[in-house]
């Protein structure tokens, strides 16, 4: 199996350095590339051909928001996965509008990251815990402007549907539910087919709809 060629993007050497390091241990991961900022990043892309980009989002020159647009714009099957000491409303949804795949925060352990990483090169976001309860505030808080329209979900789907909107994992959603974790994709491109979904805060809010 191919590994997944990863850039890194972090304006604090150690952090990127260490990141850098724990990743390429990994097997299914190259690391191809570690700057310190978004210009650096877009640079590295476009001289590395990475399959995901590792973001910080405070940076110096270009910060990630803006890099994550740009690498999108040129690469549009470039995964990007955001992780940061932000957790801010404006910040997590700019980033997600943008194209981000994936938001975790800096304390998120090796193992967290790399799920992440191989969920975004697979076209799958991880949400960190605290992301996805910010989300679903930020959902509740905002009332729908018209009806929301009834999406023909089987029951296995809307059942998947529910576990993402409290914040499970695929490998999460296939243990509760007692299938594979194969079975679980299908599900989930089933049910983003459906509703029209393209990322996976767009299910949490969709999730919020439901079971409110």
């Amino acid at each position: 199996m191919t590994a997944i060629r990863l850039l890194i993007a972090d304006d604090q050497a150690a952090v990127r350095e260490a990141l850098a390091v724990m990743l390429d241990l990994d097997p299914g991961i190259d690391v191809v590339a570690a700057v310190a900022d978004g210009d650096q990043a877009v640079a590295a892309a476009r001289e590395h051909a990475p399959d995901v980009v590792l973001m910080d989002l405070d940076m110096p020159k270009m910060g990630g928001i803006e890099a994550t647009g740009a690498l999108l714009s040129e690469h549009p099957g470039l995964r990007v996965v955001v992780l940061t000491t932000f957790e801010d409303d404006e910040s997590i949804l700019a980033v997600l509008r943008a194209g981000a795949r994936g938001y975790l925060t800096k304390d998120a352990g090796r193992t967290r990251i790399v799920e992440a990483v191989r969920s975004a090169h697979s076209g799958h976001s991880v949400l960190d815990p605290a992301v996805q309860a910010r989300l679903l505030a930020l959902a509740s808080r905002k009332p729908a402007a018209e009806p929301v329209t009834p999406v023909p979900l089987t029951a296995r789907e809307r059942e998947v549907l529910e576990l993402i909107g409290q914040g499970l994992t695929n490998t999460e959603i296939a243990r509760q539910l007692f299938i594979s974790e194969a079975t679980v994709k299908t599900h989930i491109n089933n049910l983003f087919a459906k509703a029209d979904l393209h990322s996976r805060a767009d299910a949490v809010r969709l999730a919020l709809t439901i079971t409110s």
